[in-house]
């Protein structure tokens, strides 16, 4: 399924030293790239959510073996949706991003991978992601259906709109949903709160990360809100950060923890508040690397949230 142009060492915008450079068996490399295996960055940010819905169910429920697996199901999905995902945006986008120098070595603009081959590969994550959606029950899988529209129209949100990073929040942050509903079989007012939540993060952390492509964007007429808030992003950031923390607390709240349970919600809370103050207080929306760095540290503001969450619920 691979064509015979020459392969590129790595990614221009993958970590350097990343481990599918470094050990994978060199012809799986254009797939696992195709996945963003070799950038882990975004799995993380479509798992935190689950976790979140997690804890907030163990919260407002009682913690029960069965999440044991709701937290691993949750990482092995996340890495093969966000690969089948990520799959789906290359092949929608294969001429925009061999006009974008961050993206001209992705595997389908560089020739390492067809059409047809991308298209069977994100078949196959779909098909095995399926595979664990079955073990979360009913109400589970409605949601894990309900997200593929979601899924399917986000690569071509910049097209059509100055807001696609509201389009990326739909998607990255329904496992909060999922979660929930694999714990409790119904959807509550927490987890809706917390999505939303979600997706006001999503805004702040992806217009940080959109702010690297703005002169491309420019040049080919792609939409961002980077290109939209210009040289007010730190305002409007703090308005979504702010947002992000006032629902994410007003889910705690729904979520009706008690005690040190309490306490340990509120704590991990504050550390994602603080986290974001951070990010605002570093930002030079110039600095592309700066940019990159920053977007990659939301892993640890989300962890921080998850990590409470789970504590709080566990007590």
């Amino acid at each position: 399924m691979q064509t015979g142009h020459h392969a590129p060492a790595s990614v221009a915008d993958a970590p350097k030293d990343n481990w599918v450079d470094r050990h994978a068996p060199p012809s799986w490399r254009p797939w696992l790239r195709l996945s963003r295996a070799d950038r882990p960055i975004g799995t993380w940010l479509l798992l935190l959510p689950c976790w979140w819905g997690v804890g907030l169910a163990m919260i407002a429920d009682a913690p029960r073996w069965f999440d044991l697996w709701i937290v691993l199901a949750c990482v092995v999905g996340a890495l093969l949706m966000r690969g089948a995902g990520c799959t789906w945006n290359d092949i929608t986008d294969r001429h925009i991003d061999g006009s974008v120098a961050r993206t001209r070595s992705r595997p389908i603009p560089s020739g390492q991978v067809t059409v047809r081959g991308a298209v069977i590969w994100m078949v196959a994550q779909s098909l095995a992601g399926f595979a664990i959606l079955l073990t979360l029950g009913g109400a589970a899988i409605a949601l894990g259906f309900a997200s593929l529209g979601l899924v399917a129209i986000y690569p071509f949100a910049k097209r059509f709109t100055w807001w696609p990073q509201i389009f990326l929040g739909l998607a990255f942050n329904w496992g909060v949903l999922l979660a929930w509903a694999a714990h409790m079989g119904n959807i509550a007012p927490a987890p809706v709160i917390a999505w939303l939540g979600g997706i006001a993060w999503t805004v702040f952390y992806d217009t940080i990360y959109a702010h690297q492509d703005i002169e491309d964007d420019v040049l080919i007429g792609v939409k961002s809100t980077a290109r939209l808030f210009g040289q007010d992003t730190p305002r409007w950031l703090a308005g979504f950060g702010a947002a992000a923390v006032a629902l994410l607390g007003l889910a705690v709240a729904a979520a009706q923890p008690a005690g040190l349970a309490a306490w340990l919600a509120w704590t991990g809370l504050a550390g994602f508040a603080a986290h974001l103050a951070w990010q605002l207080y570093r930002l030079d929306h110039h600095d592309g690397a700066l940019c990159l760095r920053l977007f990659r540290s939301n892993r640890d503001a989300g962890l921080v949230l998850a990590l409470f969450l789970a504590l709080a619920g566990l007590v």
